[in-house]
């Protein structure tokens, strides 16, 4: 790996690492979560996107929605994304990340069943300050960095309006 490439994928995860801890909540609940997941539903929109969004709790999917234009695979995608979450408590970009700066692929390289687990960006940790990762917010349907970047504006959006 070029040293350039290192160092692009070592300021990246510093900025992922640094957004798990910045968009923390104090409680979520569930119509939280369906207010939550209507706002990211909402911002595809605005933006022209398709996607699905799904909002899991301590195992309890709170909020699902396929919008016109995804297919079933995105709810695999989901399922596939939130196991990584659940397994390395990292969101699933950071994870797919981490193995690319070390030059390693997450497929070939993590002993995960690539039919159970997918590193790409879209499903970040459900953070409760105090507490830790709850669940899990996924966005499916983009380009990884795009599903991930949906999910952390609407969620720093959330953030910055909880007391």
């Amino acid at each position: 790996m070029q040293k350039d490439q290192q160092e692009d994928h070592t300021r990246l995860l510093a900025e992922l690492a640094r957004q798990e801890q910045t968009l923390q909540l104090a409680a979520f609940s569930n119509s939280d979560a369906l207010a939550l997941g209507l706002r990211l539903v909402e911002r595809a929109r605005e933006l022209g996107k398709a996607v699905t969004v799904d909002i899991c709790r301590n195992g309890h999917q709170l909020f699902q929605h396929a919008m016109a234009g995804t297919t079933p695979d995105h709810a695999n995608w989901v399922r596939r994304k939130n196991n990584v979450v659940q397994r390395y408590g990292h969101s699933s970009f950071y994870v797919g990340t981490l193995y690319r700066s070390k030059g390693q692929t997450f497929e070939a390289d993590s002993g995960a069943d690539p039919a159970d687990y997918a590193a790409h960006g879209g499903a970040f940790p459900l953070i409760i300050r105090g507490t830790g990762a709850v669940g899990t917010v996924t966005v499916s349907g983009l380009p990884q960095k795009e599903d991930h970047e949906l999910v952390t504006s609407v969620l720093r959006a959330w953030v910055e309006t909880q007391p």
